[in-house]
Order: structure tokens, then sequence, then C-alpha cells
């Protein structure tokens, strides 16, 4: 019968450790860099600004001007505070949305759209108006894919 072997253990130095951790480091960066090429960037803008709240937020604020974090919750009644906070956070990233904080107790902080969240307006147009337009056979649309889907099951 085989006898079963006794491994011996591996020392391992704090050195090896290091390098070990910085390798896969620097191999998820180079992931990292390779996804944010720039049809990536496009891409994830695109998530950004077509998601509802963000869609939103920005018709909003054209349509509203200047306001602040509590109008607007008010003005979007079914967003989370997380989420609308997450939002105006990343529309202010891209430059979308401006934050201003003014030097009070209690801060009052108001929002507003940069010159390059106008330049947005007019894409959100085109696609309102393409939504109001199709909606008629987008809901006969789904109306024959419910009716097909209770037919097969």
């Amino acid at each position: 019968m085989g006898t079963k072997q006794e491994r011996t253990p591996i020392p391992v130095t704090n050195r090896q450790v290091c390098n070990a951790v910085n390798q896969k480091i620097m191999i998820r960066k180079k992931i990292k860099k390779d996804f944010d090429a720039e049809d990536c960037g496009i891409r994830s803008l695109l998530d950004r600004v077509g998601d509802k709240w963000s869609l939103m937020i920005v018709d909003i604020l054209r349509s509203e001007g200047t306001m602040r974090y509590s109008e607007l919750d008010h003005k979007i009644e079914s967003i989370s505070q997380k989420m609308l906070a997450s939002a105006l956070k990343s529309l202010e990233i891209d430059g979308l949305v401006s934050r201003k904080v003014y030097p009070q107790v209690p801060p009052k902080v108001e929002y507003s759209l940069t010159q390059l969240g106008e330049t947005l307006l007019p894409a959100i147009a085109v696609l309102k108006n393409w939504a109001s337009a199709s909606m008629p056979a987008i809901l006969e649309a789904r109306k024959k894919h419910a009716t097909k889907k209770k037919a097969e099951g």
C-alpha cells in the first residue's frame, strides 16, 4: 500500500507575498485599463445618461432651474435618497451637473445644469418625442407578446 508523503511547507517570505499581491494588482489595473478604452468609456457614459434617474434629473433641472437636494427629492417621488445622491454625484463627476455648497448652518447645497449638461437637452427632447410617438406601437407589441406567452403556457 502506498504511503502518504508528507509535504514540507515551503517557507513564504513577506517579499514573495508582496510580489504576488502586486502582480495581481498590476493584472487588475491592466484589465481595467483595457476595459476603459474609448468605446468602453462611451458605453459607460451612455449607461449613465441613459438610466431613468439621470435623464429625469437633467430634465427636471432643465425645466425648474437650480434646485436644492430636498426639492429634487420631493419632485422625484419614487427615488430613494441614496439613489438620488448617487445619480447627482455621477452627473457631477461627468460634468453635467454642478453642485454649489453655501457655507452656512445647516449647509445649503444647490444643483444646476452645466453648459455641458445643457448640450444633452436636445438629445433628451428627441428621445422623449420618439417615446411619445412610439408608445402606441410599443404597447401593442407588449400586448401581443403577453397574449402569445399566455397561449404558450
